[in-house]
């Protein structure tokens, strides 16, 4: 029943909803929205043919178990027929006017009701202007929009109708676009078809225009001409689609040819091309070239963050070259581009290097891995290309000089003239006194001064002619028309956020502060999302001040606040904690380790063991509270005290004593006869470190025993029994781990006792649960 198609045999005309609310749903591709009405009545209109039933019963009896499960799964079975609809849902709009028809597919049943809203695509496909659709949207004193319609007289209502008609389509293998201009490149279209037909559209449709983003934001544009299996539409979902990109005629692939012919000889890394970027230090400079509109990356991993970083761009050709700067950290994630960057110089050029100082103290540089730099060959934005080489420039980042002598300072105190000199008014130059009368008599007759900038221009040259200075930015100067025209791009020209995306554009009055934008509050800024770990655009919305103070607060963007809000167990106590949250629970539990107590080790000398034990999550006296605590007077664990247990009273510790005094005996006489035991109280065990015996015999031993007896009540003295070999090991592995310094060894020793004397594993259990020593004044 799983492989039969679900039928759907449903058609009704919508109005279709005008396309400022389809740009505020951010409609792109071939995807519409329809009503909620709609999906009712496709959920109804499923003619799959209802499964047949098994049972017997003629009626339905209540009290009888099999027929009330075979009711169940009978209206399981019926609402799984019933209600289920193809995937993915298709569409045929026909626009009964003109009798254009284009395939869609569905983004949401949300839209008003009796209303379709269509992508651009689908507009263009059906031949429907904005001017054919009336309720041109207008807003209202409240600031409200009001949809009406003011042709004819005619209501609202009456709006321009498309049919919608329910069609499924079969799954595509093969595709051939024509590009209705020259010079494409499959290969570099690949990618981009693939991102743009998985992301934006479920079908394509014969004859239709497809528009493609090219990666520097051009628009291209394909006719879609044929497909596999035939037909005039196919569907592009989870299926393997075969791509061909061929030219409309012999004439555009003689053209294609050419231009990526040329676009070869201007690669990167080629004479006629930009240069490649790569990793520079602040020991010596780089040089490089870069073509008009290409930008040069480069990135210095390491300088000196105790002193102000200089990075300077020499320009060899009298050519624009803009130097952009962006620090590489979790926060900044993006290439410095001239409209998303943190540190600029958009100037004109005037002593052929421009300059960029970031002092130490700068907050953009907090947490930076890196600088990122860019070379970046102006281009006015609507000019043609001008085809020339690339201009070349030399890179170099330094550390400042002494604050007197500070990069980009200029001495502006006028020379002082000697005694036999005179300066001259005009052009402050200084010229000797006897040659003044002369000099000055060429000089105001053929030079002539800015009174701003104080530079001196022949008068008839055309530098003086086109010399400008901006009144609302005073540093900002120029002696040509390009300089001119760039100042006005970059400073007085409208510019749109390129990551806002279309449907909300912010629209700044300059370059810097579309920069500025996007470098801040943007909701596409590429940030290094630290719960995902993945680069990923910042979200949120610009314009809410609850968020954008959230923002501020939690050091979270809101991408992080929805990703951090997924849950995870704590590797120390086990909690669900949200991921957000996770680094002030780990604060906690760090408050609570510095207040635990030190645990009760065996007083056993050889023992490697706590006294009460240590618990699954670093509980202290873990084996106490599950019953397993040592039970004796001794301070003894429960292995240690084994031996010397019996079940018989003894209120006064007699035998008690009288059983410790013999086995004190046999260890001395006749030893553990264990090859690893490094008792001095055991016979075998000084055999093994070379050591002389003691108390051979038990009139040699009892002597030496006695003084451990009396020793017995006082529990700051050790004892002196055999001990497994892990338990010594773990021991001796505990000395050479406190004599670091950094944890007591009563801690080290239930590390190793926890970790089952894993040295590395005790390492790691020290750090989750132990205290640091105090440091010693």
């Amino acid at each position: 029943m799983a492989d039969q198609p679900i039928a759907l045999n449903w058609s009704a005309p919508f109005r279709v909803a005008h396309p400022s609310y389809a740009a505020s749903k951010r409609l792109w591709g071939d995807k519409v929205l329809l009503p909620q009405s709609a999906l009712e009545q496709l959920l109804a209109a499923s003619t799959r043919t209802r499964p047949s039933t098994s049972h017997t019963f003629t009626a339905f009896d209540p009290s009888n178990p099999y027929s009330v499960a075979d009711a169940r799964r009978e209206r399981s079975q019926y609402q799984e027929t019933f209600q289920q609809l193809p995937h993915p849902l298709m569409f045929q709009l026909v626009n009964q006017k003109n009798g254009n028809a284009v395939y869609a597919g569905i983004r949401e049943f949300s839209s008003d009701e009796g209303e379709v809203a269509l992508s651009p695509y689908l507009l263009e496909a059906l031949g429907i202007q904005e001017s054919d659709i009336p309720g041109v949207p207008r807003p209202e004193e409240d600031g409200s929009m009001d949809i009406s319609d003011d042709s004819d007289g005619k209501p609202a209502d009456a709006g321009l109708q498309i049919l919608v008609k329910a069609r499924q389509l079969p799954k595509g293998t093969y595709a051939r676009l024509r590009p209705l201009e020259a010079g494409y490149d499959p290969d570099d279209w690949k990618p981009l078809l693939e991102r743009q037909l998985r992301g934006n559209f479920t079908t394509l449709t014969k004859g239709s225009m497809l528009s493609i983003q090219g990666a520097k934001g051009e628009d291209f544009r394909f006719l879609v001409d044929s497909f596999q299996p035939e037909g005039d539409g196919v569907c592009v979902v989870d299926t393997d689609l075969e791509v061909d990109i061929e030219p409309l005629n012999e004439e555009q692939a003689r053209e294609t040819l050419r231009q990526i012919a040329a676009k070869a000889q201007r690669a990167p890394g080629t004479d006629l091309g930009s240069s490649v970027g790569r990793a520079i230090d602040i020991w010596k400079e780089v040089e490089g070239q870069v073509l008009e509109g290409d930008y040069v990356d480069y990135e210095l991993p390491s300088w000196d963050r105790r002193a102000p970083l200089v990075i300077e761009l020499t320009i060899l050709d009298d050519r624009e070259i803009d130097l952009f700067v962006s620090p590489k950290s979790n926060r900044q994630r993006a290439l410095p581009r001239e409209a998303e960057h943190v540190f600029g110089d958009f100037s004109s050029l005037k002593d052929g290097v421009k300059r960029i100082v970031i002092p130490p103290t700068n907050i953009e540089l907090e947490g930076a891995e890196s600088l990122l730099i860019s070379a970046h060959g102006f281009f006015l934005t609507g000019a043609e290309a001008t085809g020339a080489k690339p201009a070349r420039y030399s890179l170099r980042a330094r550390a400042a000089d002494a604050p007197s002598s500070a990069p980009g300072s200029v001495d502006l105190t006028s020379p002082q003239p000697s005694a036999d000199e005179e300066q001259c008014k005009n052009c402050l130059q200084i010229i000797p006194k006897r040659t003044m009368m002369l000099h000055e008599n060429f000089c105001l007759r053929n030079n002539i001064v800015c009174p701003q900038c104080r530079n001196v221009f022949q008068k008839r040259s055309e530098e003086w002619e086109s010399h400008w200075h901006c009144p609302t930015h005073p540093d900002a100067y120029g002696s040509s028309e390009s300089s001119r025209a760039k100042h006005d791009y970059v400073q007085h020209f409208q510019h749109t956020c390129p990551s806002c995306g279309p449907s909300t554009p912010f629209t700044f009055p300059s370059l810097p502060e579309v920069a500025r934008h996007c470098t801040t509050i943007c909701p596409g800024k590429l940030i290094l999302c630290q719960f995902c770990h993945l680069e990923v655009p910042q979200e949120g919305d610009p314009l809410d001040l609850s968020s954008e103070a959230e923002t501020v607060l939690s050091g979270l963007t809101a991408h992080e606040r929805a990703d951090g809000a997924r849950t995870t167990d704590c590797h120390l106590c086990g909690a669900i904690v949200r991921l957000r949250d996770m680094a002030t629970h780990l604060a906690h539990h760090e408050l609570d380790k510095a207040n635990r107590s030190r645990p009760a080790v065996c007083r056993d000398e050889l023992c490697g063991r706590t006294l009460h034990g240590i618990g699954p999550r670093g509980e202290v006296n873990g084996g106490a509270r599950m019953g397993q605590g040592p039970g004796n007077d001794l301070s003894l664990c429960s292995l240690c005290f084994a031996p010397l247990f019996v079940n018989m009273h003894d209120p006064e510790g007699r035998a008690l004593r009288r059983r410790i005094e013999r086995r004190y005996l046999m260890q001395l006489m006749t030893g553990c006869g264990k090859k690893w035991c490094a008792n001095e109280w055991c016979k075998t065990g000084r055999a093994n470190q070379g050591m002389e015996a003691l108390g051979s015999s038990a009139a040699a031993a009892l002597p030496l025993v006695k003084p451990l007896l009396e020793d017995i009540a006082d529990h700051g003295r050790p004892m002196h029994f055999c001990v497994d070999e892990a338990s010594q090991r773990r021991k001796k592995m505990a000395g050479t781990l406190a004599a670091e310094g950094v944890w007591e060894a009563e801690w080290c020793v239930a590390a190793l006792e926890a970790e089952g004397g894993n040295l590395a594993k005790a390492r790691g259990w020290l750090g989750d649960w132990a205290p640091t020593k105090a440091p010693s004044r």
